[in-house]
């Protein structure tokens, strides 16, 4: 009679149901690396989501994002999200965006990391005003008319 061999631990131990442990699973979240203008839309909406509604204030069920988060940290929390902010404008640069638009996103990004670094105020000041958003919405016009193929449902 043979004995089916039970898999082994590293230390040597055969695990057990009782002693098991389950290890939460990491969220995967797969942007397209594509240069076409569906790709470039899909990695514009999450950097916007990672900057402006990641995470759920409790109790207030109010969305803020990593630019309200690192703005608590002075000069260097403005500066990082303001070039991850740029990230979008280039993306939209890519897209061929006229550059009376990029201008008009550049300026989004710059108010919001200028009045961002004013202590106390600029605070308050990011919770409110989501420049990132705005930047999306001036993308997603454009892409609307001009590559209509792209264009998702909102709802």
């Amino acid at each position: 009679m043979r004995e089916e061999m039970t898999p082994m631990e590293p230390t040597g131990r055969v695990p057990s149901a009782r002693n098991s442990t389950v290890r939460p699973r990491a969220m995967r979240v797969e942007l397209p690396i594509g240069t076409d203008p569906a790709s470039i839309r899909r990695r514009i909406e999450a950097m916007e989501q990672l900057l402006e509604n990641s995470f759920t204030v409790p109790g207030v069920n109010y969305r803020i994002g990593l630019d309200s988060i690192a703005g608590l940290i002075p000069v260097i929390g403005d500066f990082v999200t303001a070039a991850m902010g740029m990230y979008i404008v280039w993306e939209a640069k890519n897209l061929g965006l006229p550059k009376w638009k990029l201008w008009r996103m550049t300026g989004n990004v710059a108010f919001d990391a200028a009045l961002g670094a004013v202590p106390l105020v600029g605070d308050a000041f990011d919770l409110v005003f989501r420049s990132n958003t705005r930047n999306l919405k001036i993308v997603k016009r454009h892409l609307d008319r001009h590559h209509p193929a792209v264009r998702t449902i909102e709802g």
